[in-house]
């Protein structure tokens, strides 16, 4: 395991009713500085990008902390979301608390229905958990189509990507190359790949930021309901992600990162 993807447990066995909070939200000293810098990498953005500019959101808790530091900032930056077709309801749900709270109106990009009935149809329901290449395939119809088009045209993307979140994403940059040859000048920039686990949810606490409730229930990284599990004591942020597999815990949506 990773000293730096290791889940800092609060010091008791967490319990059912443990919330998220309670067991992490941890106030360090170098947090109001990470913020006011967070917020200068997201105005910089907006200066270089202008129109160009996206937020991608898993509607994860680092990908709400973003979108309050947008807020908070009185920037004005478009959020959009995958909806995979396999997103737990409370994921879901998010949506209109987003609306409500920022008066935001979140972008939902869906895959292609026909080239998932097909899918579903030829491999069945469960085609993920049969091999590494249907899940890579199933991934690739859910996630990395629709996020073709959500990207279509766009110079930079921001993500709520952090360096602790696995051995994979230990070099995660603020702001990197993410060309295509379709868009060779586009960047993805990654304005809190510094934050920890603790001091997310000291923010998430100290602004009241929405967040879905399973992360209550010990699910750090969450995606497509049949793909996440909690995790336990000990195990990497991503544990809970595709728990079948021993290959890297990524889809292919931040696999250069």
């Amino acid at each position: 395991m990773s000293a730096t993807s290791a889940l800092p447990w609060a010091a008791a066995a967490p319990t059912a009713k443990s919330s998220a909070i309670a067991l992490y939200a941890r106030w360090s000293p170098e947090l109001d500085g990470k913020i006011a810098a967070a917020q200068q990498r997201l105005r910089e953005a907006v200066m270089q990008h202008d129109v160009g500019l996206l937020q991608s959101s898993s509607l994860g808790v680092e990908d709400m902390v973003v979108t309050d530091l947008i807020h908070r900032a009185g920037l004005r930056i478009d959020v959009a979301t995958l909806d995979t077709g396999k997103l737990h309801p409370e994921t879901l749900a998010l949506l209109p608390r987003i609306q409500v709270r920022y008066g935001l109106e979140v972008q939902v990009f869906q895959p292609v229905a026909g080239a998932v009935i097909a899918f579903v149809q030829r491999e069945g329901e469960d085609a993920m958990r049969r091999s590494i290449a249907l899940r890579k395939a199933c991934c690739g119809l859910r996630k990395l189509e629709p996020l073709g088009r959500m990207l279509a045209g766009r110079s930079a993307w921001i993500t709520g990507l952090r360096r602790e979140q696995s051995g994979a994403r230990a070099e995660v940059a603020f702001d990197a190359d993410d060309a295509t040859p379709d868009n060779p000048g586009r960047r993805k920039l990654s304005p809190i790949a510094d934050w920890t686990w603790a001091e997310l949810w000291a923010y998430v606490e100290r602004f009241d930021v929405p967040t879905n409730p399973l992360h209550d229930q010990f699910m750090p990284s969450i995606g497509c309901a049949p793909c996440t599990r909690a995790i336990a004591v000990g195990e990497d942020f991503r544990a809970g992600r595709w728990w079948w597999e021993d290959s890297s815990k990524e889809c292919g949506l931040h696999a250069q990162s």
